[in-house]
């Protein structure tokens, strides 16, 4: 298991579309892809999960991932955030 925190710069946060783009990413790898954002945990790879977290601009989530491709996964994830996913 690996993590890494990242800060949300989309200036909306993570609305639908980023939250789309989010989830497409993280369907691509066969590791358990979630993240920690306050008190509780999202599923990466679940729009509604994604959404359901409220992450604003400029909030911290711990990425964390589990399995067989972790590295390669926390690598895209983390570039996929810090890109501003599609904004």
């Amino acid at each position: 298991m690996i993590s890494q925190k990242v800060t949300i710069k989309n200036p909306t946060g993570l609305h639908l579309r980023p939250a789309g783009i989010l989830c497409k990413e993280a369907m691509k790898f066969k590791s358990l892809i979630t993240f920690r954002f306050r008190d509780g945990s999202a599923n990466a790879k679940s729009v509604l999960s994604v959404l359901g977290a409220c992450v604003k601009c400029g909030d911290e989530i711990e990425l964390v991932c589990e399995g067989e491709d972790e590295e390669a996964a926390l690598e895209t994830l983390v570039a996929a955030i810090e890109s501003g996913l599609g904004e």
